[in-house]
């Protein structure tokens, strides 16, 4: 039970009243809550005053890092002045509109238009009316049909969900809908086609070009994609794939998403992952990094052309289309100072790390358990294997997720274990060197902690 909280009061609290995110609320009731008390950098300190090494910044959100002062006095200060004002009536306020004009400068062409939401599931979801409204606006109604990969995620509300491609975000919720469609992922780690990158790429070029003619002439509004997919275990797509994938939608004047959610803010090296392939989505997503996970916050960036046809099909009517915290202007001063650290250093800074991080954990493959080391940047994933040649993967009854994420949490480290036996990170931007090559350190602890269990090794291939 090492690193749960000590408190009975809490621990029963928590068991009686609150309701996690994607947990098993059974299992939540049985293992209790593990408390985090502070935390600073890239470091967290549990209710035990136990310290940890965040090697996954949150959720993939803490980008900055933990106990920015700066960060603090700005949404205190913002909260003086004025803590809420609503965007609907034609008002607004200098933070969110100071931010919509920093983010269209830095964004990729022409994405110059920018709708904020509350974090990147209902950005996810506004894409998709805003699709809607795009092909109705250009006198396409029947283009009512979406399409996204295998494996993906795009949040967690009911039209997210669906376009999600996680079983977990499918049972017992009715999703996908029928107008929600996949083509396969392109990893390549288990990919059917190999793993060579031009195979792998003209293969999904392929499957969407057949989805497309299948679903019918006309009838496709858009295409959603994650640069790396993230929740299926930082699926790294070959080189040109994106680039591939965005100039087929354009030949088939269907609408191109990027799904920048994870990957935004400098978590690959660039501010937008987009740009390491030099493309341009007609719409594109993001929150997590955009404060860092200070506050809530995210972001659709529209296009011009998109921006454009819904702005003249809606005419002199409303756009309905909005949030009661669009803009909060708390989280657009958390954004903004936010944003201002990164380009202080914190950019810089994370892409010499993840040329660390990437090399260190690269330094792990040869591991027995050990089958692919992948990632870009600051995002990365090893994934476990029983038998190295046969990629066979882990028994699902060992049940891997909760072990190895115990056993991590045991060595010090937070990390994300997903259910396949893969373990992914995503450290703060602001992590030193010695911190990297802890989690380097920790991670190759866990490992062989894993093996030495009997479970494990009686699946091993020897």
């Amino acid at each position: 039970m090492s690193g749960f909280v000590t408190s009975n009061a809490l621990h029963e609290l928590d068991r009686k009243h609150l309701v996690h995110p994607v947990s098993s609320w059974q299992g939540h009731e049985a293992r209790g809550v593990r408390l985090l008390h502070s935390a600073r950098g890239a470091t967290v300190t549990d209710g035990e005053g136990r310290e940890l090494i965040d090697g996954f910044a949150g959720l993939w959100c803490v980008n900055a890092g933990y106990g920015h002062d700066s960060i603090v006095e700005a949404a205190a200060e913002q909260m003086r002045r004025l803590p809420y004002a609503t965007g609907y009536f034609d008002l607004g306020t200098e933070p969110q509109i100071r931010l919509a004009a920093a983010l269209a400068e830095r964004s990729p062409g022409d994405l110059d238009h920018v709708f904020f939401t509350l974090g990147g599931s209902d950005a996810v979801d506004s894409t998709i009316r805003f699709a809607r409204h795009y092909w109705h606006s250009r006198g396409e109604p029947q283009r009512d049909q979406f399409i996204s990969l295998e494996q993906g995620y795009h949040g967690s509300t009911s039209a997210g969900a669906g376009l999600t491609a996680l079983p977990v975000f499918h049972e017992g919720f009715g999703v996908p809908y029928a107008w929600q469609h996949k083509i396969p992922s392109h990893y390549l780690y288990r990919n059917p086609m190999g793993d060579d990158p031009r195979t792998v790429t003209e293969a999904s070029v392929a499957a969407l070009r057949a989805k497309v003619e299948a679903l019918g002439a006309g009838r496709v509004a858009a295409f959603y994609v994650e640069p790396i997919q993230g929740s299926s275990g930082v699926l790294v797509p070959p080189e040109g794939w994106l680039a591939a994938m965005r100039a087929t939608c354009a030949e088939l004047d269907i609408l191109f998403v990027a799904d920048e959610v994870i990957t935004g803010f400098g978590r690959t090296g660039p501010i937008f992952a987009c740009e390491e392939e030099g493309i341009v989505p007609d719409m594109m997503t993001t929150a997590k990094g955009l404060t860092s996970g200070y506050a809530p916050m995210g972001a659709v960036f529209l296009s011009e052309h998109v921006y454009q046809t819904i702005s003249q099909g809606a005419g002199a009517s409303a756009v309905g289309h909005g949030f009661t915290y669009s803009g909060h202007p708390v989280s657009a001063a958390v954004a903004l100072e936010v944003l201002k650290l990164y380009e202080g250093g914190l950019f810089e800074n994370g892409r010499r790390m993840g040329e660390r991080l990437q090399q260190g954990l690269a330094g792990l493959s040869d591991h027995p358990l050990v089958g692919e080391v992948r990632g870009r940047g600051m995002l990365a994933a090893m994934e476990l294997v029983t038998d190295k040649d046969r990629k066979t993967p882990l028994p699902a009854e060992l049940k891997a997720a909760t072990r190895l994420f115990d056993l991590a949490w045991e060595q010090g480290l937070i990390l994300r274990s997903f259910n396949h036996g893969v373990l992914g990170y995503a450290p703060p931007l602001c992590c030193t060197a010695d911190e990297i090559d802890m989690i380097v350190e920790r991670s190759r602890a866990v490992l062989d902690l894993a093996l030495e269990q009997p479970e494990l090794r009686a699946v091993m291939r020897t």
